[in-house]
């Protein structure tokens, strides 16, 4: 057992808590935020919560994504780490059944968190991610296949996905199918150390339109991942002593969610105002349970804006092998505080500004977009070892975005 904490150049890229699925808005910003793992990172309503200009209609025959582009700024700051960077998006059919993508996404990362402050030297990175995507329209059943591949100096990740959605009923109802397979290799940084990870990701949704002003969605997701699931530079404490962290070499989940839609109108604007709800319940073989509560409301002002606000509370309880500080060696032992009890809440805002309605030039209209999120961490057992306190923190995430229809 070793005194200091293990000689290490800087932690990996941890997932910055919250701040990937939030600034990640290039996927499709418009669509419903998915969710991965024990946190909000992957998971699927198969639903569209009111995008600019868009409102709460009732379903039409399948079609394909409108044609678009989109250029992003996001920054988010909070517990000593800071994230930014631009992205773009650019959509195009072809023909009247096949739509091609690309997409183009930055980090520039600088770090100083608490995993950095106890057991190695802040660091700056930069990870590109780029993606490619098809869609394929043949009757009421529409086709998508996609490639994303992303790099850092120590980690390389590739994902292959389909999803395929059937309408039904007239369009009243939606069943949605997807898989996806991930292969990564994680490194470290002046070592020969190096491992894989691979990922397999099963999903089923269904959205049912139950009134023209109300919608349902339920989804299911399972995801299997084996290989090197932890990081290379985070380390365990042992009655206070720094070992690395050893973790299981395979990690299966499953997530069941619900999404409720709700539009609200008058005479001179039938669908001005959209409220939802979500709840999404995860379980994990390391034992971990998560619950997800989002609330949300949007609403025209006028012709041209629309204001969003949102709200979500999140909480979680640890692994089986985790431990702030572990009485004696363990075969598997974790110190990663997304692994331990913690809750964290958020609001939110976003503000749409259609400033283009009308043809222009080969731009049939175009918007300006501005999102704000606070989020709160708060941590039951992961305390900050220079001060013996329970460990909290804040972020501030800001995305500026503008998006070009054609």
């Amino acid at each position: 057992m070793c005194a200091n904490p293990p000689a290490v150049p800087r932690p990996r890229k941890v997932a910055v808590a919250g701040a990937t699925e939030r600034i990640n808005v290039m996927r499709e910003h418009s669509s419903a935020m998915r969710v991965t793992g024990p946190r909000i990172r992957i998971g699927l309503l198969l639903l569209q919560v009111l995008s600019a200009g868009y409102g709460l209609t009732a379903v039409e025959a399948a079609v394909l994504p409108e044609d678009r582009s989109d250029l992003m700024y996001h920054y988010y700051d909070g517990g000593g780490v800071s994230v930014s960077g631009p992205a773009v998006l650019v959509r195009k059919s072809i023909g009247d059944s096949v739509s091609v993508s690309g997409r183009y996404y930055v980090d520039t990362i600088s770090s100083a968190s608490i995993d950095v402050v106890t057991t190695a030297s802040p660091y700056h990175d930069r990870r590109e991610e780029m993606g490619v995507g098809i869609d394929y329209l043949h009757g009421n059943s529409l086709v998508t296949m996609s490639l994303t591949s992303s790099k850092e100096n120590d980690y390389l990740a590739d994902t292959y996905s389909i999803n395929v959605s059937h309408e039904l009923f007239d369009g009243l109802t939606t069943l949605s199918l997807g898989f996806s397979q991930g292969k990564d290799t994680v490194q470290r940084v002046d070592t020969s150390f190096e491992d894989q990870v691979n990922r397999y990701n099963y999903r089923i949704g269904l959205s049912q339109v139950l009134t023209r002003t109300l919608l349902l969605g339920l989804a299911f997701e399972d995801v299997a991942e084996e290989g090197y699931l932890n990081n290379p530079y985070r380390a365990a404490r042992v009655l206070g002593a720094y070992l690395p962290e050893r973790y299981p070499r395979a990690r299966d989940s499953q997530a069941i969610s619900t999404r409720l839609i709700k539009g609200f109108g008058s005479a001179a604007r039938p669908l001005s105002t959209s409220v939802y709800v979500d709840y999404r319940y995860y379980r994990d073989t390391w034992d971990i349970r998560a619950h997800t509560l989002s609330l949300g409301l949007q609403r025209y002002l006028g012709d041209r804006w629309i204001m969003e606000g949102r709200a979500r509370y999140y909480t979680q309880n640890r692994a089986s092998f985790y431990s702030d500080n572990f009485p004696i060696e363990m075969t598997y032992m974790a110190r990663d505080k997304e692994l331990s009890t913690f809750q964290d809440y958020s609001l939110g805002v976003k503000f749409s500004w259609m400033f283009a309605k009308q043809r222009f030039l080969f731009i049939n209209r175009a918007s300006l977009n501005l999102s704000y999120d606070y989020i709160f961490f708060s941590y039951d057992d992961f305390t900050d070892p220079r001060t013996g306190e329970l460990y909290s923190f804040g972020a501030n995430i800001l995305q500026f975005f503008i998006t070009a229809w054609y």
